[in-house]
């Protein structure tokens, strides 16, 4: 006997899996409108509509969040976890993260690739002068730490192509769904589909100017030698880029790598 269990029918699957292993146990199902007996049609379609509801009614409760998230990102309101090199004050507002070594770092991957125009020679600086970059923990026991790390390449991509060091608030970069496996799977959107941009919301460390002069840059590097895309699976989510004529993304376990006709 369960009470009011149909308030655990997050989805039909679930719900009408329970009715039917209760019919095949003649368990009884009660709530506080009565008790009903699954092996019945009639108390089990009046179960299944009941469940409908409940998961109706969930529908509904994400709806009204989502929406008040949409508004608070529509003005820009909407507090997302920032990049490191970013902290919010206790008031809400997004500033420059008050440690000086952390905002060098940061500031020395804008200079040098505005000095340099590749990322590969920004990384290259790095691994010469033996400087490490910041990388906040986000979730286990050292949660919220600091912690100084060799930098990759992926990374200073990273960086280059996040419009919060331009002091830019951005809604919709990513969209998320459920996998059959009950896993979440992340896809970047293009930029042209992002649902909000706000420049100049909170302090930066370039101008949305310099932003976007990066952004040319980096994809004029991804294919100025006339490269073209292909697919390629590869393993455990990595991919490898040989030149800075090379560009890759995941998506859904593929690396779609631009490659010059040099590199071949």
């Amino acid at each position: 006997m369960g009470l009011e269990v149909s308030r655990l029918a997050r989805n039909s699957a679930d719900w009408h899996r329970l009715i039917e292993l209760c019919s095949l146990a003649s368990a009884l199902i009660l709530d506080e409108d009565g008790i009903y007996d699954p092996a019945n049609f009639n108390d089990r379609l009046l179960l299944g509509l009941k469940g409908t509801m409940s998961e109706a009614e969930l529908h509904f409760l994400k709806a009204r969040m989502r929406g008040g998230m949409i508004n608070k990102a529509r003005r820009g309101e909407l507090e997302m976890r920032p990049p490191v090199g970013l902290v919010y004050r206790d008031d809400g507002v997004l500033i420059l993260d008050p440690d000086s070594e952390v905002q060098a770092a940061i500031r020395l991957v804008f200079e040098t690739f505005d000095r340099t125009g590749s990322a590969m020679q920004t990384v290259r600086l790095f691994h010469e002068q033996g400087l490490r970059f910041p990388r906040r923990i986000r979730k286990g026991l050292d949660k919220g730490e600091l912690h100084w790390v060799k930098v990759g390449h992926s990374r200073i991509i990273q960086v280059l192509h996040n419009p919060r060091y331009a002091g830019a608030f951005v809604y919709g970069r990513v969209r998320t769904r459920r996998l059959p496996d009950g896993k979440n799977s992340t896809i970047k959107v293009p930029r042209s589909e992002w649902q909000f941009v706000i420049p100049g919301i909170h302090a930066g460390y370039i101008s949305w100017e310099q932003f976007e002069r990066n952004q040319k840059r980096l994809a004029e590097n991804a294919l100025g030698f006339g490269g073209t895309e292909r697919p390629v699976r590869h393993a455990k989510g990595r991919h490898f880029c040989r030149a800075e004529s090379s560009a890759a993304f995941a998506e859904n376990g593929w690396a779609y790598i631009t490659t010059s006709p040099m590199a071949r």
